[in-house]
């Protein structure tokens, strides 16, 4: 059974943005897999640290498994994920061990600094995970066979500098939405923080609108999700595109690679 991995830097990120595509693959046979590297400890006005961590630890948990993933856990705190060795070879492991055809992760350049962190990390641990002389940490045997990496959109489809980013293809989520939805609403804590701390008015509706502002993008879907494909070169052969190939009848082609 091939798999997909997702590495994203906070609770609730997959669900805003890869959970739909995550969720077709899932009915196409593949296995899910699903890690937030940051452990959501800043994610909250009210909580203190300790149990903010340890609320969206059991809501990050409930959301994989109302998606069919494998959850790991969490190795580092909210704005404090940096691109160490010690991280670089966490995450390596996890690579490893779930053994993915697909890794999702985020845009190269996002709103925040988490995001990009994580993004470094995870194409890192992607590039390492047939380099049987690099010693992850727990010791995981390499595997050999294709990764394709993937960056999600970064938030509102736009830079940090309000520049609009296009991706490669969009695929059609509006036949999971309701799966996607019930996934992200297990993360109940961060209705207050994100209405307060960024505007959310309802973090589902935001979920929502901004599914929608990528199925309008796309030209043909109502909901969508944007991805652009990382170049070959030490993940995969030079044709490979699982994601595309898989999902062909919910996809909608974007900007070409050699745009």
């Amino acid at each position: 059974m091939p798999s997909v991995l997702a590495i994203a830097a906070h609770p609730d990120d997959i669900e805003f943005l890869m959970a739909g595509t995550m969720l077709l693959l899932k009915d196409k046979g593949w296995d899910l897999h699903y890690m937030n590297v940051a452990d959501g400890s800043r994610g909250s006005t009210v909580l203190s640290s300790s149990d903010c961590a340890s609320t969206r630890l059991k809501e990050a948990r409930a959301a994989a498994e109302q998606m069919g993933a494998t959850f790991y856990p969490p190795i580092g705190r909210d704005m404090e994920l940096r691109y160490t060795h010690e991280m670089f070879r966490q995450i390596a492991a996890v690579v490893r061990q779930a053994k993915p055809s697909v890794l999702l992760t985020h845009a190269p350049v996002d709103y925040m600094e988490d995001h990009e962190a994580v993004c470094r990390l995870a194409v890192a641990s992607a590039f390492a995970h047939g380099m049987p002389n690099f010693e992850t940490m727990p010791a995981v045997d390499p595997y050999y066979e294709p990764l394709t990496v993937y960056h999600a959109q970064p938030h509102g489809n736009r830079t940090p500098m309000g520049q609009r980013v296009h991706p490669h293809f969009w695929i059609n989520t509006e036949s999971v939405l309701e799966r996607k939805e019930a996934a992200l609403g297990e993360h109940r804590s961060q209705k207050e923080w994100l209405d307060e701390s960024q505007g959310m008015d309802s973090y589902v509706q935001t979920m929502k609108d901004l599914g929608e502002d990528s199925g309008k993008m796309s030209g043909r879907f109502t909901y969508a999700e944007g991805w652009r494909r990382r170049e070959h070169w030490g993940f995969c052969g030079p044709d490979d595109d699982p994601l595309r190939d898989v999902l062909a009848d919910y996809l909608a082609p974007g900007v070409s690679r050699d745009a």
